[in-house]
């Protein structure tokens, strides 16, 4: 019997489903089960990057990084490395087939679903191949597991909780646990980001981008000057200089902390630098104005290259 029965990967910010294998058994216990992988994924941002959640029959192993998760549902006999080391081959398959701007601009279930092919090949190789030849991918992630231990959870504690945020399962609080959930919940609304360590070409599109901001905040506190004193149509320009140095500003911020619907606020920093840019054409010349565009894009696949080390550690967990 195989000991990995279905795999699925998800969005970890909603849990929208991005893949899965098509294939799975009709018995009732595995149909419970997949209806609690489905409540799990939704609050797979709660939890650490590795987790197991435990059923009767069934296992649920969990490995997330970034905004993608891999979930899977093995039998009690597979041990805990080789799920684990499957939901990382897996990881890595998807992450190199489509990149952190798609998976964000996804918008219906199962927008990969061509993914199944390559979730079956994994699986199945997995499946049977002989413990030997997977060598010092095993013994990694073994030792990975015994140094960080991945979170234990119960299959009906998903329920239970899935229950409490919806308001389905009211339970009676006494003041103890009332201040414990109230603690909990401002833990959970401010998350704890790690980035990746910041590279070399990531400074210096700091310092280049900080460089560009100077020159605008400049070349506009004089122009206003120079408005007020002599002239008072100018407006357009001041603003043309202003806005480029706010979304400037942004840019490194965005590259230094860990932001939301980071594709979106990217794109429009950019175009918002380009802009006004172009609005400038007269007051700077050709290669000043490549120049402040190549800053911008140049921070802007910074940003995005940059991507979470680890998530926060969850709740009540």
């Amino acid at each position: 019997m195989s000991m990995i029965l279905f795999a699925c990967v998800v969005r970890v910010r909603d849990g929208l489903p991005l893949s899965a294998s098509t294939d799975f058994y009709h018995t009732q216990d595995f149909l419970e089960c997949r209806r609690r992988l489905k409540t799990l994924a939704s609050r797979l941002a709660q939890y650490p990057g590795r987790g197991t959640a435990e059923g009767l029959n069934f296992i649920i192993h969990f490995s997330s990084s970034g905004d993608v998760a891999c979930l899977a549902i093995c039998s009690r006999q597979c041990p805990a490395a080789m799920a684990f080391c499957f939901l990382e081959t897996l990881w890595w398959e998807f992450t190199a087939s489509y990149d952190n701007t798609c998976v964000g601009l996804a918008l219906r279930p199962y927008a990969f679903l061509e993914f199944d092919g390559i979730i079956q090949k994994v699986k199945w190789h997995f499946n049977y191949v002989n413990f030997a030849q997977m060598g010092s991918s095993l013994e990694k992630i073994q030792e990975e597991l015994e140094f960080q231990p991945p979170v234990l959870l119960k299959l009906e504690d998903t329920d239970v909780a899935n229950g409490v945020m919806n308001g389905h399962t009211p339970m009676p609080l006494g003041p103890e646990m009332i201040f414990t959930r109230h603690l909990c919940f401002f833990n959970c609304e401010a998350p704890n980001f790690r980035m990746e360590p910041v590279s070399a070409v990531g400074i210096l599109s700091l310092i280049l981008n900080i460089m560009c901001a100077a020159l605008n905040l400049i070349r506009g506190i004089h122009l206003t000057e120079h408005s007020l004193q002599v002239a008072h149509e100018e407006l357009g320009n001041i603003l043309a200089f202003f806005i480029p140095f706010v979304a400037c500003v942004f840019q490194c911020y965005l590259y230094l902390f860990y932001s939301p619907a980071r594709t979106m606020k990217v794109v429009l920093l950019l175009l918002f630098i380009c802009l006004g840019n172009i609005y400038l054409h007269g007051l700077r010349n050709l290669w000043q104005i490549l120049f402040h565009i190549g800053v911008a894009f140049l921070s802007s696949y910074q940003i995005l290259a940059r991507q979470l080390q680890e998530k926060q550690s969850g709740c009540g967990v």
